[in-house]
């Protein structure tokens, strides 16, 4: 294979890439719009008072929270891995904030980047045993998770149980900009910013075809380990973001903090159109998967539905969602579009 191949092979910014791929795409992002659309009419139907505006600003911080793990998930999935590991991450990112601030706001700034070392450190664990290693994801990530907990929970001990957040970091979770919680703000310029790295950089690009061609882009002289373990790095990075917003925002985190962060942000990933296979995402299409699922655990508990009922709702959209992703809206438009012809050259048509 000539250099050039090799280009080809693995740059997607290197030619032009066909009209038909690029729709599929964007039809495969744009079906957590149509999710939400049809969510949001039904919520008008069955549950008006879920979309008042004062209900809606309460709820979408919460999906800012799940928006950043769903994130860091996404970039693991699209190198081909899978991370558990985030509910440890998230709890020790907040512990640490607690323990190494001590309540104190001249502490913040060493706190929150203790906080951010140590989830980053277990990240590059994470990658390091998947990508150099070759281990299985799956049980990497949740052996890491259980000695990331169990250290937490050593540390956590040594710590008042009436331990807080300083002063200045709960007044920041709970300011607003426009309305709008800063941690929302926080979630759409990662989304926008990561999109467009991935998108338009030539660093993103690789990482992408690290994803969905392993073996080309190796050939053509990428380092995948590298990228794989940089992917699960910048995922527990952002895993550690999310637990010093969480923090912010509820004040007095628990050890429990982590735990709805299990498989939601995996859920939200593959709802915003992440492929399992590696090498697709868009951020902000997993942003809006993660405020479609709070969007519709909200409606079920204003509908007082039962957990066994909620939970069965909530998979089947899951799963609705991830069929509507899968389509290809360009071959069902063409198998439309070409029936109407044939429809229209029948004799009775010709002679209307």
């Amino acid at each position: 294979m000539s250099m050039r191949a090799n280009a080809l092979a693995v740059d997607p910014g290197v030619r032009s890439v066909p009209a038909s791929r690029r729709f599929r795409f964007r039809t495969r992002f744009a079906a957590i719009w149509i999710a939400m659309l049809g969510l949001i009419v039904f919520c008008a139907i069955v549950a008006p008072r879920s979309l008042l505006p004062s209900t809606f600003l309460a709820i979408i911080p919460l999906a800012a929270f799940l928006a950043i793990a769903a994130i860091g998930e996404t970039l693991v999935l699209m190198a081909r891995g899978i991370d558990l590991s985030i509910p440890a991450v998230v709890t020790l990112s907040s512990t640490i904030v607690l323990g190494s601030s001590g309540g104190h706001d001249e502490a913040i700034l060493v706190a929150v980047c203790s906080a951010l070392l140590f989830a980053t450190l277990i990240g590059l664990i994470n990658g390091i045993l998947v990508a150099v290693f070759e281990l299985n994801a799956l049980i990497v990530t949740l052996a890491v998770g259980a000695v990331t907990t169990g250290a937490t929970l050593w540390y956590r001990g040594t710590l008042p149980q009436e331990a807080r957040v300083p002063p200045g970091m709960a007044d920041w979770g709970d300011a607003r900009f426009l309305g709008i919680n800063y941690a929302v703000w926080v979630v759409a310029a990662l989304a926008v910013l990561l999109d467009v790295v991935l998108r338009k950089t030539t660093i993103g690009r690789r990482f992408s075809a690290v994803g969905a061609n392993p073996r080309a882009a190796w050939i053509a002289g990428i380092n995948v380990a590298a990228y794989q373990t940089a992917a699960f790095a910048a995922a527990a990075f952002l895993y550690g973001v999310a637990g010093i917003l969480i923090s912010a925002f509820i004040r007095n985190p628990t050890l429990k903090v982590g735990e709805p962060y299990l498989l939601a942000p995996i859920a939200a990933a593959v709802l915003g159109g992440t492929a399992m296979s590696g090498g697709i995402g868009s951020m902000v299409a997993v942003a809006g998967a993660a405020l479609f699922l709070t969007q519709l655990g909200q409606m079920l508990q204003m509908l007082g539905l039962s957990s066994a009922l909620q939970f069965v709702i909530e998979g089947l959209a899951i799963a609705l969602g991830m069929a509507l992703s899968g389509l290809d809206f360009s071959r069902l438009a063409k198998l439309v579009t070409g029936r109407w012809r044939r429809k229209l050259k029948t004799p009775d048509a010709l002679s209307s």
